[in-house]
């Protein structure tokens, strides 16, 4: 057994661990069992009894508000244990001072971080307090209200009804995100050539609505990742990386990042990946396994994430990382997602035919330039027999790369 995050040894009971005590109760929860090396072997407490109303006191008289524990005693190895449950009062402070983990040490928050435990524990959302610009526009956020939700008159009343506005504070935080103009910072884009030392073009969208620096930062993937192959008379489009997947990245982004810091996310283009990093970790209550199974969402900006859904921009809140998976369901290459203390970053790849077999490419390209066809009229311009060009057929539906048009003998094939 080691030290982690969640986890402390004590040698004797000193007041040092009070400060673990309030890391513990500001954020997830935690173990102290003293008794123990740091190391991890039991050396055992003289009096576990005693030690246990020593702890008590020392928490009772050092730890504003009172937070909520439990104490027992493992009589075999005269060890104690104290679990602290994460609290709703927050900040916990010990010497007026609040802490946190880091990996396994505990140290001071800064004041950023102290804000953001008052708030919590006020039950308020930074995107939910008054704005510092109250002159404020939406022409952009009107036309996509009357659009999507079919208001014919946009007015302080709707803005009220959106949680935008209040007669008593005026415009939130989250009123100027979604504003013409705004004081924060955006999407950061950048391609790169060959390498990070090569720059093609960068483009910073700042200052102004989420929603038009969401659309612009899909007309730029489109430009770089999507591609029309001519067949026939027709132009199809390919996406060499999902436009649902990058989309509901970018959205998923500006509704779970932190707002309050100023940093941009960041999205780098290379040819064979797309990374995106959201300033901001999880959120408090949520489990890097209950985010990456998509089982639990706890919003960091909920007004905002509501905005986005009743404009249909994310269909349904808390599923984005399984709509990111979906769109990848059909491929050999899987999105990645990192989960670090300060960032959530994702990486989409992109979905290279380059990874076709050299029988596999003959058949896609033949496609490529031609109306949909059936197996004999491919099997015509390959160099293969009817059975082997349907087995290649197969393998390109199943990537996805196919899709099959009619049944029985009007069976015939096109790019997907």
């Amino acid at each position: 057994m080691k030290e982690n995050k969640n986890l402390e040894f004590k040698s004797d009971i000193t007041n040092t661990f009070l400060k673990t005590v309030s890391a513990f109760a500001n954020y997830e929860g935690g173990r102290i069992i003293f008794g123990v090396a740091d190391d991890g072997d039991i050396i055992g407490l003289s009096d576990p009894v005693q030690s246990c109303l020593d702890i008590e006191n020392k928490i009772n008289d050092s730890i504003r508000p009172q937070p909520q524990y439990e104490l027992s005693v493992q009589n075999a190895d005269k060890t104690v244990t104290l679990t602290v449950i994460s609290g709703r009062n927050k900040p916990y402070t010990y010497k007026s001072k609040a802490y946190r983990r880091n990996d396994t040490a505990t140290i001071e928050v800064d004041e950023l971080e102290l804000n953001r435990l008052i708030l919590e524990g006020k039950n308020i959302d930074y995107e939910a307090l008054p704005a510092g610009k109250q002159d404020l526009s939406f022409n952009t956020l009107e036309r996509m209200v009357k659009q999507e939700i079919g208001i014919s008159s946009f007015n302080k009343d709707v803005l009220k009804t959106l949680n935008l506005y209040s007669d008593a504070e005026g415009y939130k935080n989250v009123a100027e995100l979604l504003a013409d103009e705004n004081s924060y910072p955006g999407i950061d884009i950048v391609r790169f050539g060959e390498s990070i030392n090569v720059i093609l073009k960068r483009t910073t969208l700042d200052n102004q609505s989420v929603l038009d620096e969401l659309e612009k930062a899909v007309e730029i993937y489109r430009d770089n990742y999507q591609l029309e192959v001519i067949q026939g008379m027709t132009r199809n489009k390919i996406e060499k990386v999902p436009e649902e997947a990058f989309r509901e990245t970018i959205a998923n982004a500006l509704i779970h990042r932190t707002w309050d810091v100023n940093a941009h996310i960041r999205v780098m283009m290379f040819d064979d990946r797309i990374e995106i990093s959201s300033p901001g970790g999880l959120t408090t209550g949520i489990s890097k396994e209950e985010y990456l199974k998509g089982s639990v969402s706890i919003l960091r900006n909920p007004i905002l994430g509501s905005i986005f859904y009743r404009l249909h921009i994310v269909e349904i809140l808390g599923t984005g990382i399984l709509r990111i998976k979906e769109a990848y369901k059909n491929s050999n290459k899987k999105p990645v997602f990192e989960i670090l203390d300060n960032s959530i970053n994702v990486i989409l790849p992109v979905i290279s035919y380059e990874d076709l077999s050299n029988d596999e490419e003959v058949v896609f390209k033949v496609l490529s330039r031609a109306y949909p066809k059936s197996v004999s009229e491919i099997s015509g311009e390959v160099p293969f027999g009817k059975s082997k060009t349907t087995s290649l057929l197969k393998k390109l539906v199943d990537k996805n790369i196919v899709t099959v048009i009619g049944n029985g003998r009007g069976t015939k094939y096109k790019l997907s």
